[in-house]
């Protein structure tokens, strides 16, 4: 049996376009994939019923203040995204803001959208590796656009807050968690999540 995530290299003669990516993703709609810029494909299991309850916390508190605040739209883990480094990413729960999703055409919009979110939440499983998430987090952060991203690390209670051209910073057992300026006003209650 394996362990997932699972991590696939593909030749270079088969690596599959944006499109072909989609349709492979949309046939195995059981699995979270995802696809770095090497082409390497991530193929993951779904969430346990712990970690898919604490994802659902993050994501409709999220969701209530981006509702109130009305800047911009929230997203959830299944929604996948295009980086400009050709990686398709799918963070737990990420925001973005209306101007910049209103670029976007509506084809571009039903798909993998072009564009990486202003902010991303990745939450680390009790089975994930923190190393791979760093690595996922700092690909977010390095991409024009993403403003701030949070790597909660529930195993540890400590949450790395990313930001561009800011050293990475760890809170250990935040009780909250502040958008800052990039989400006014929204405060993450970090009872819903540890």
């Amino acid at each position: 049996m394996f362990s997932l995530p699972i991590l696939l290299q593909m030749p270079d003669n088969l690596q599959m376009t944006d499109e072909q990516f989609y349709q492979f993703c949309q046939v195995n709609r059981d699995y979270r994939i995802e696809r770095n810029q090497l082409g390497e494909i991530s193929i993951m299991a779904p969430t346990g019923g712990v970690t898919g309850n604490r994802n659902f916390n993050v994501a409709v508190q999220l969701g209530v203040w981006s509702e109130a605040d009305g800047t911009g739209i929230c997203f959830d883990s299944s929604t996948g995204f295009i980086l400009s480094t050709g990686a398709e990413r799918a963070p737990d729960a990420s925001w973005i803001k209306l101007e910049r999703w209103n670029t976007l055409t509506p084809q571009q919009q039903e798909k993998f959208p072009p564009i990486c979110p202003d902010f991303v939440i990745e939450i680390r499983s009790a089975s994930d590796n923190l190393k791979p998430l760093k690595e996922k987090m700092q690909e977010y952060i390095n991409e024009e656009g993403t403003q701030l991203g949070w790597l909660i690390d529930r195993k540890n209670r400590q949450v790395y807050i990313y930001r561009p051209g800011i050293a990475v910073e760890c809170l250990d057992n935040p009780e909250t968690v502040s958008g800052e300026s990039v989400l006014p006003g929204f405060v993450l209650n970090m009872n819903k999540v540890w």
